[in-house]
């Protein structure tokens, strides 16, 4: 059996262990004799039902647009706003289903007294539920990760743009949206905690004098850094001979920059390396094949 079929399994035992035990004592306390509901059902009580809900939904609208209007770059804050927005959906929903039970005149202080929150809550097989709230409130107090921060999980590599009471939502430079619930976060990497490298090959003949080039590199690094400081935190650095190539020596060139402009440091290093050799007056080569006859 594999583990998706014992989870379910696992799941009905637990149902119909707490079904076994809270319907006898539904019987014991009347709380199945719906005599004893005191539901009055009328066209003033429809009313009232739907002035809750409107007024609910209205007021939870409300809030979230204006925490979703609220714009700020810390991540810590960003991640706290997210988490308050999902919870007052959640509060809604509760708000609306046991007002709209008091209106009906259900007698919700029997029902919890009777059956027990804990009892409802396994009895709905929600302990994933729980265990996605609790890691939820625990990965946001440990600060893990925030939103705005770019994480790896499970190969899938992007930007946190959400976090929920029950999942977070991840999405990739190609606007993919991977929703992972929070139980499920784990082995993150969070790639925003330090600065991240971008590498650059860049290729050189091998008639190349590369003593001399050695020597004018410092200078073009800085020339670099200069027009690119927006993106790069400091000037490329030359790591030295990476490989000698059929065609060509292979120098490796790297430059720190934050995790989000990774790729695109790599190609800005690429194009100013290409170019601030050609001024030194070095061509990048192509690939050549020599063919000798007799």
């Amino acid at each position: 059996m594999d583990k998706e079929k014992k989870k379910i399994l696992f799941r009905i035992i637990i149902c119909v262990a707490v079904l076994a035990t809270v319907i006898p004592l539904g019987f014991l306390t009347n709380i199945f004799n719906p005599a004893t509901w005191n539901i009055t059902f009328d066209l003033s009580v429809l009313l009232k039902l739907l002035i809750l809900i409107a007024v609910v939904i209205a007021v939870e609208a409300l809030l979230v647009m204006i925490l979703g209007a609220i714009k700020v770059q810390n991540h810590r804050v960003r991640s706290i706003l997210s988490i308050v927005s999902s919870l007052l959906k959640y509060v809604a929903g509760i708000v609306i289903l046991c007002g709209g039970l008091s209106i009906l005149g259900v007698n919700l202080s029997t029902i919890v007294a009777s059956v027990g929150i804990l009892a409802l809550i396994v009895g709905f097989s929600a302990e994933s539920l729980i265990a996605d709230v609790v890691t939820g409130a625990f990965m946001l107090f440990e600060n893990q990760y925030n939103v705005g921060d770019i994480v790896e999980v499970d190969n899938f590599r992007g930007t946190v743009t959400n976090i929920g009471i029950r999942t977070t939502c991840i999405t990739d430079p190609g606007d993919n949206v991977k929703i992972v619930n929070n139980s499920a976060m784990r082995n993150i990497l969070n790639r925003s905690d330090k600065l991240s490298r971008s590498v650059s090959d860049i290729a050189i003949p091998y008639g190349t004098d590369l003593e001399k080039l050695e020597s004018e590199i410092p200078g073009l690094m800085e020339e670099i850094y200069n027009k690119r400081s927006d993106m790069m935190k400091k000037p490329p650095v030359y790591l030295g001979v990476q490989s000698l190539a059929d065609s060509a020596v292979v120098l490796r060139f790297v430059v720190n920059v934050d995790e989000k402009d990774i790729y695109s440091g790599a190609r800005v290093l690429n194009h100013d390396l290409l170019l601030g050799f050609r001024h030194l007056g070095v061509e990048c080569p192509f690939p050549q094949v020599d063919v000798h006859t007799d």
